[in-house]
């Protein structure tokens, strides 16, 4: 599931990206380091033996679960026999770069191992083709003055000047805050809830499977709903006439609010509504990242006579930290692009509510069916396609600085 929502974030924010991490995932996967390597000669044989990382310094006294995991990092893998080798290959063995020198034998023991899953992806890679790299041709639309009776081909060239105009404006400091800061806000609070909502319905699986099926059914499904629906769903809540809020209100002795003409009320609304459709789907996705969690882990550190916190602080989020950091860098890469029916279904496009509700996509829209100005909807695209992309290379870099190992690619 996870997976399938990942191709989709790529695919969207920057087809590239998805070229880049697809075959950055197969090179790392068959990526030897001569420095982690060493090897023997047994009968022809080249024997192989990897070494494994040395186990972090732990934070506190050494127990039990500190040696268990200790020990599966230090304990030395079992010789793996690779091929035949000559004298001369074993000395090429010893050198660094061996696989350089053998471009081709290496890609034909990657298609002769992965036959079957390369064929896999074929209609997934159509796909993309299709559907994001043929497409990109239009991106010269920006950078001209489109006339639907010209053609792409035959508009005026016009420079910079759709990304000028749509800069230009007043609004547009409005809606590039509105844009990064509700975006950030959404990625804050969905991490948050939906790290909490899978680590409650772990404990849940333990003492009541049945229950915990029920309630991972009834949060996912939110996330089947069409923000056209939900747009009814809070216009019921909200109402200023006959809502259930405001009627909650009246019975309490407090005052009526006019939901739909104050605008300052609404980015803890849109929030909230966010974190209801998409919270559930992604406490499945981190509930999936706790269960392959090995259980000996936690055996062994209940031995060890620890908490349930200290378990989730030292066990489970240091191990869904790859994951974490993963979908953190996929979400801000999709930064500069809203949720169309989310800003648009959700305030029903009431001019009152824009100074909080108003983003690029609520805005190009608008400015296309007004003045049906194709070339600066299309220098907005191209605009958060390339900001986007941007800030994934960005965040990745961090990444590897501090840790290489939690890249994304």
């Amino acid at each position: 599931m996870w997976r399938h929502h990942t191709n989709d974030v790529l695919s969207s924010s920057c087809p590239a990206l998805g070229l880049i991490v697809f075959l950055s995932f197969l090179s790392r996967r068959y990526e030897v380091h001569s420095s982690a390597i060493f090897g023997s000669e047994k009968d022809g044989v080249i024997l192989m033996a990897y070494e494994r990382p040395a186990f972090p310094p732990s934070p506190k006294p050494v127990g039990v679960i500190e040696q268990r995991m200790q020990e599966h990092y230090e304990a030395p893998s079992p010789p793996v026999a690779l091929r035949s080798a000559s004298s001369g290959d074993l000395q090429e063995a010893s050198q660094p770069g061996l696989q350089q020198k053998h471009p081709q034998r290496r890609r034909g023991s990657l298609w002769k191992q992965n036959r079957t899953l390369l064929i896999m992806t074929i209609p997934g890679l159509l796909l993309l083709f299709v559907f994001a790299y043929l497409p990109m041709f239009g991106i010269i639309i920006a950078f001209k003055d489109y006339r639907a009776s010209q053609g792409i081909l035959g508009s005026a060239w016009v420079g910079f000047q759709n990304f000028f105009y749509l800069f230009q404006t007043d609004d547009a400091r409005r809606i590039v805050f509105n844009t990064l800061f509700m975006n950030a806000l959404f990625i804050v609070t969905v991490l948050v809830a939906s790290l909490g909502i899978a680590l409650l319905l772990h404990e849940v699986r333990h003492s009541n499977t049945w229950l915990a099926g029920f309630y991972q059914s009834t949060l996912f499904f939110p996330y089947l709903f069409s923000y056209v629906i939900i747009n009814y769903f809070v216009f019921a809540l909200l109402n200023t006439s006959n809502g259930l809020v405001n009627h909650l209100l009246m019975g309490l002795g407090m005052p009526v609010i006019n939901w739909y003409a104050s605008p300052q009320y609404w980015p803890v609304i849109l929030t909230l509504v966010n974190l209801w459709k998409n919270a559930g789907f992604w406490s499945i996705v981190y509930l999936a990242g706790i269960i392959a969690i090995n259980p000996e882990y936690y055996e062994a550190a209940s031995l060890d006579g620890a908490t349930t916190w200290q378990k989730i602080w030292y066990i489970t989020l240091p191990l869904l930290k790859p994951l974490i950091i993963i979908n953190v860098l996929l979400s801000i890469g999709r930064i500069f692009y809203a949720d169309f029916g989310l800003f648009y279904q959700v305030p029903r496009n009431v001019p009152q509510l824009f100074p909080t509700t108003d983003v690029i996509d609520t805005y190009v829209y608008r400015t296309l069916t007004a003045l049906g100005d194709v070339g600066m909807a299309s220098a907005a695209g191209a605009f958060q396609a390339i900001v986007g992309f941007v800030l994934v290379l960005g965040s990745n870099w961090l990444v590897r600085r501090t840790d290489p190992e939690r890249a994304l690619f």
